[in-house]
């Protein structure tokens, strides 16, 4: 677990741009919606590929969509529907900060996922 006990800007930086892979898994929590929270009393979970998100914030906020793709290496996701036109036209994938979107249907395929989802409960 990435812990950041420093309260230096720049150390805080530093630790989260040296951190491993496993522990930038962490970073790709979003806080779930008002339905989610009372279901399994908790406020944020990790966003996996097939979740239903809404953007909050940037230029496609309000947009709400399935996350196609989750880069642990940049701490991006890719949800369907933000895109971005080229200078030729062609539309692409905009990768969004997962801070910056909220859950609001989780993908319940995965029965680890869910048991640790109701632990609390």
């Amino acid at each position: 677990m990435v812990r950041i006990a420093s309260k230096q800007p720049r150390k805080q930086r530093k630790i989260r741009y040296n951190a491993s892979t496993h522990q930038r898994s962490r970073f790709l929590s979003a806080p779930l919606s008002k339905d989610l929270r009372e279901e399994y009393k908790r406020r944020r979970a990790r966003v996996v590929s097939g979740d239903t998100v809404q953007v909050l914030r940037g230029e496609h906020a309000g947009t709400e969509g399935v996350v196609d793709s989750v880069d642990t290496k940049k701490g991006m996701i890719e949800v369907h529907g933000v895109t971005v036109a080229k200078t030729d036209g062609t539309e692409v994938p905009r990768p969004v900060n997962a801070s910056n979107v909220m859950i609001t249907k989780l993908k319940t395929e995965d029965p680890r996922r869910v048991a640790k989802l109701e632990e609390r409960k």
